[in-house]
């Protein structure tokens, strides 16, 4: 077998429509397009958008203000008070320990501390970030925090 022997399977492939041809082929004179109006012009037809004079969407839709920052960074968020009611006292608050408790879904994601509920336990601290209140409160403890 040789390249000039292949062919495709039969009635696989059609002939394309060739208008505007003559009478003869069937597609002459009008080439399929109808008679008159815009869409039988050459260049007639609006283009994607338009919605028939309507105001198209993309003009309705207002345009937002601002922009999206690139760079910026989502930390997990945990409070103090789910600290509490997970852990002992004494044990070492890490991203491994979080996540073993399935208080965060990803390891790589920053984790921050927030100082929302309750703490009584002595515990270590070890994350990304601590607000304000979520350290006094870890301190107030009989805690420490480590800023990683």
């Amino acid at each position: 077998m040789q390249l000039n022997d292949l062919s495709p399977a039969p009635g696989s492939t059609k002939k394309r429509k060739r208008v505007g041809r003559g009478n003869g082929s069937g597609h002459g004179s009008t080439a399929g397009r109808g008679d008159k109006g815009q869409n039988s012009r050459s260049g007639g037809g609006k283009g994607p958008g338009f919605e028939g004079g309507q105001n198209p969407l993309h003009m309705r839709l207002p345009k937002l203000p601002g922009f999206k920052n690139r760079f910026r960074v989502e930390s997990a968020v945990v409070n103090v008070g789910r600290l509490e009611d997970l852990f002992a006292k004494g044990d070492v608050v890490d991203v491994d320990a979080l996540f073993a408790k399935g208080v965060i879904k990803s390891k790589t994601q920053p984790v921050k501390v927030l100082g929302d509920g309750e703490l009584t336990l002595a515990l270590t601290v070890k994350v990304d970030k601590v607000s304000g209140p979520a350290r006094t409160k870890i301190e107030a403890a009989g805690g420490t925090v480590e800023v990683l």
